[in-house]
């Protein structure tokens, strides 16, 4: 929750990761909130009103799985329209003349996102969340300790630099910081 809700605040990117990772963890403990509170919560030194809160975080997270039949797999809704909204902000700086850099940057990253997408063999997915599906499966590939192939880096590197700099637009325009008229 403390984590969820600072990454929130400083990278939206990461907070999606994020996000997906405390998904799977709940899973992980077949969304039983004393499993969770066993492996995820008594590792944090926190005092009792925090410990209280994060149970009720993490309890709350439960609840909307179940309730949006999330158990076994896919994404919370709450996540789902985070991943939209920076999507929706790809698409108006995609369209806007003054961000030719941004426009540049994409269409950088634009093979490596067609190539996944052939090979996952879902374009019903957008852009933005093949970019989330691709760093977060070589997340879970590191973490199980399996080789990443060279041209994955390579990609993972370009999706990575990308979504960074989208990143930090969706934090400028969620301080309205980003379409500021100059004066």
């Amino acid at each position: 929750m403390f984590i969820a809700s600072q990454k929130r605040k400083e990278n939206i990117a990461e907070y999606v990761l994020y996000m997906w990772q405390v998904e799977d963890t709940i899973r992980a403990c077949a969304l039983d909130i004393d499993k969770i509170k066993e492996v995820v919560i008594d590792r944090f030194t926190l005092t009792d009103e925090q410990r209280h809160q994060m149970a009720e975080w993490y309890e709350s997270l439960i609840d909307m799985m179940k309730r949006e039949g999330k158990e076994s797999a896919g994404h919370l809704q709450i996540v789902k329209n985070t991943i939209a909204s920076i999507a929706d902000l790809h698409h108006t700086l995609l369209n806007d003349p003054k961000f030719p850099e941004y426009g540049a940057e994409f269409y950088k990253t634009l093979p490596f996102i067609v190539e996944l997408r052939a090979k996952a063999g879902d374009n019903a997915v957008g852009e933005i969340e093949t970019c989330f599906t691709a760093l977060y499966g070589v997340l879970m590939l590191r973490i199980q300790g399996k080789e990443v192939s060279p041209q994955t880096s390579a990609a993972i590197s370009h999706i990575s630099h990308f979504l960074a700099v989208l990143a930090h637009y969706y934090k400028l325009n969620d301080e309205d910081k980003l379409f500021k008229e100059e004066e």
